[in-house]
């Protein structure tokens, strides 16, 4: 490939921007459009009551279960499922099952939990897919990504449904009376809370999905119908952003995945498809059919064991993924500023293995690349601030759901 497709100038990021933030706005006015902006009805408190809670983890890859106590305002992981061993729980992991046999699977693990005490009665879930939150804190899932397919959990609420099973569990030695349910966009929003002295904040996934929370205005999200000028996370769903300037390439990507129309940002973004764009670029050449975005990042720092030209094709499609990510939080952005013009500084939580992926000198290559290019799309005067990495800000966010 001699010409670079994926190329983007600024004038098309900012017209990306531009697309997003319109589509934003109609997402907070009715329900049923391209970017869903689920409100999240857990307000997070200012002073967390000291407790022990169960924080569940599942976004498309990997389970994860563990205990989160709170004393004094701080955040302790006292115990993790172990780190030896896996609890894959992907799309290839899950075929034919029903809500039964995924609960039975979760139960399994979180049994392994040696604190798991009658002190835990409360429950953090970190639920990574469309679900519609409710005023008691649980979610109706909306739609599957990802690749996973458990038809008879779709319209359902996830949290009650597996604290039922839980609490008629044999192996689990407590009985749990609420369980939360957020995105980890939104828990990553919440764990970034601790940076104080920001006009805003939002939270963003860049792994094997994508997706964008902020924190909106009650009064400014017409469909709540809400006279409240209080402050409410809102996960945008923002995977499922059609933007402009995708290549015949993209096209094809969609057309061999199992949703296709859908997620259209998530896969030209995200690192379940950055390898899927890259082998239907070299479609007639041998390829690996595990090549994924890790063996993309993989290439890219060590060009030398690669042809040339594929090499070039990877940094191509890495930046664009890079770009597009500064357009969308650009997008998102100018929707804040519009709701409220006194908003100049921002506070970004971000999370996933490609954002905070490392170059070959060990440097966070894609985020310093998304933060350059979103000062080139910003609005006059407002700043965003990219936080340093955090340690397991999905734990610690659905933690605080859980004692708000």
């Amino acid at each position: 490939m001699r010409n670079n497709i994926f190329e983007l100038t600024t004038k098309e990021l900012k017209s990306i921007a531009d697309n997003l933030q319109k589509k934003i706005e109609e997402g907070l006015e009715k329900d049923g459009t391209e970017i869903s902006c689920i409100p999240t009805h857990i307000i997070p408190k200012k002073e967390i009551t000291d407790g022990k809670v169960l924080v569940l983890d599942w976004g498309g890859t990997n389970f994860r279960a563990a205990i989160v106590e709170f004393k004094d305002g701080k955040a302790t992981i006292i115990e993790t499922l172990s780190k030896n061993k896996k609890y894959p729980l992907s799309a290839k992991e899950t075929v034919g099952f029903n809500h039964n046999k995924l609960h039975e699977k979760m139960a399994g693990w979180i049994g392994e939990l040696k604190h798991l005490d009658e002190e835990v009665t409360k429950i953090g879930y970190c639920f990574s897919y469309p679900a519609a939150s409710r005023l008691n804190g649980d979610a109706i899932l909306l739609r599957w990504t990802k690749g996973i397919d458990i038809p008879d959990m779709i319209n359902k609420p996830v949290g009650e449904s597996l604290m039922t099973y839980l609490n008629n569990h044999k192996d689990i030695k407590t009985t749990f009376t609420d369980i939360k349910v957020i995105n980890d966009t939104v828990a990553c929003l919440f764990a970034g809370l601790s940076a104080t002295g920001y006009d805003s904040y939002m939270g963003l996934i860049v792994g094997t999905g994508t997706n964008t929370a902020g924190l909106m205005r009650l009064d400014k999200i017409p469909k709540l119908k809400k006279e409240d000028n209080g402050s409410i996370p809102v996960n945008l769903e923002s995977g499922n952003f059609c933007p402009p300037y995708l290549t015949i390439v993209d096209g094809l990507v969609d057309a061999l995945s199992n949703n296709k129309g859908q997620q259209r940002f998530e896969k030209a973004v995200s690192g379940g498809y950055l390898g899927e764009i890259f082998k239907t670029v070299f479609m007639q050449e041998k390829i690996d059919y595990t090549f994924d975005g890790g063996a993309l990042a993989q290439m890219i720092n060590y060009p030398k064991e690669n042809p040339e030209e594929q090499v070039a094709v990877a940094r191509w499609i890495y930046d664009r993924s890079a770009k597009l990510v500064a357009a969308s939080l650009a997008g998102l952005v100018q929707v804040s500023v519009n709701q409220d013009p006194s908003i100049k500084k921002i506070c970004l939580a971000a999370d996933g293995s490609v954002f905070w992926g490392k170059d070959k000198d060990k440097k966070p290559y894609y985020k310093e690349l998304v933060s350059k290019e979103l000062k080139l799309l910003l609005p006059e005067g407002v700043s965003v601030t990219i936080i340093d990495e955090m340690s397991d800000p999905n734990l610690i966010g659905s933690a605080i759901a859980a004692l708000s």
